[in-house]
């Protein structure tokens, strides 16, 4: 009687693992070319997690919906309906928020201490009519200020941010020596893209925006690896986004920026024999600042646009002001 039961049972399960098989036989077949690849790409990535101080991760393919191709030459005013309201996962802006990143480069052969301040600002700035929110950026080499930047970011309609400007100042020997500024439709400035809606492995680079000589801004970005592990003193964090930056012109040579869905930017290492600078940032600290602290951070930040429109009339000098949100 047993012995039945038992027959009867192994030739249902048997009857319906065939038919589950045939549902699903295609997916499993995915599955194990995916696992082929995942373990192909281990060993590459172990590599460059040495290079830039990376925690263990893993690679995998990407999952995001499928997303029409974006360039910066679909740059478009009628896209940006409500283009301070940045909340792309990848690089959500929210007024108020600070990163606070440490770690070295190089200059001149050297190792230095590296510190960036970047902080979300309530600033918006009308850039080619599209409205932008301003972030304050202060950059510590070997414990000396070398640069305060204010960077101009919209999000598009479709959950694009673009990058439609800056304002660097160098510092040399606490006095600004330079202030290479490129903006949106000024002398031959055009906007890129700062973060896709949907970055998918296989996409084509993009520019992340361009300004011919003096400026020479000819930044690209790729998506790189995704679904990726990585620990900072600010926290761990799972499914990670890597964007591969580089120049055309300079080959074998790229920044790798690391991407937490819903925190930003928390990491940036290097890649390529001919990178000079060897640059690994982590991100140590995140603060949501108080009314005092956003009042301090709106002063310095309408200081520095007020010096920018006596430095760069040529540039700057054709933009409307930064105003309170």
């Amino acid at each position: 009687m047993h012995s039945t039961l038992i027959s009867s049972a192994q030739h249902l399960l048997e009857s319906r693992t065939r038919r589950i098989r045939r549902r699903v036989g295609l997916k499993l077949v995915k599955a194990h070319l995916n696992a082929v690849a995942v373990a192909a790409s281990v060993a590459a990535l172990l590599l460059v997690a040495a290079a830039c101080g990376e925690s263990r991760s893993h690679t995998a393919s990407g999952t995001s919906p499928p997303a029409k191709r974006i360039s910066a030459g679909d740059f478009s005013r009628a896209s940006f309906d409500h283009s301070t309201v940045v909340d792309n996962p990848w690089l959500p802006l929210r007024p108020g928020r600070m990163l606070v990143f440490k770690g070295t480069t190089f200059e001149d052969g050297v190792r230095i201490s590296h510190r960036l301040v970047s902080t979300v600002t309530d600033l918006v700035k009308p850039v080619a009519n599209v409205r932008n929110v301003v972030v304050w950026e202060q950059d510590w080499r070997g414990g000396t200020l070398a640069e305060a930047e204010l960077a101009f970011f919209a999000q598009d309609n479709e959950g694009n941010v673009w990058h439609l400007g800056e304002y660097p100042a160098e510092y040399e020997g606490g006095k600004i020596v330079a202030t290479p500024a490129w903006i949106h439709g000024i002398e031959g400035a055009t906007a890129g893209i700062a973060m896709t809606a949907h970055p998918r492995l296989g996409a084509a680079d993009y520019a992340q925006g361009f300004a011919p000589p003096p400026v020479n801004w000819a930044d690209r970005g790729q998506t790189y690896k995704v679904d990726q592990q990585t620990c900072v003193p600010a926290g761990c964090y799972k499914g990670v986004l890597v964007i591969r930056e580089f120049e055309r012109s300079k080959p074998d040579a790229s920044q790798l920026k690391y991407y937490a869905r819903g925190r930003g930017n928390v990491r940036v290492g290097w890649l390529g024999a001919n990178d000079e600078d060897h640059e690994v940032l982590v991100l140590t600290r995140v603060r949501n600042l108080d009314a005092k602290a956003m009042a301090h951070v709106r002063r310095q930040t309408l200081l520095l646009e007020r010096y920018a429109y006596e430095a760069s009339k040529a540039v700057y000098g054709g933009t409307a002001p930064s105003t309170r949100r």
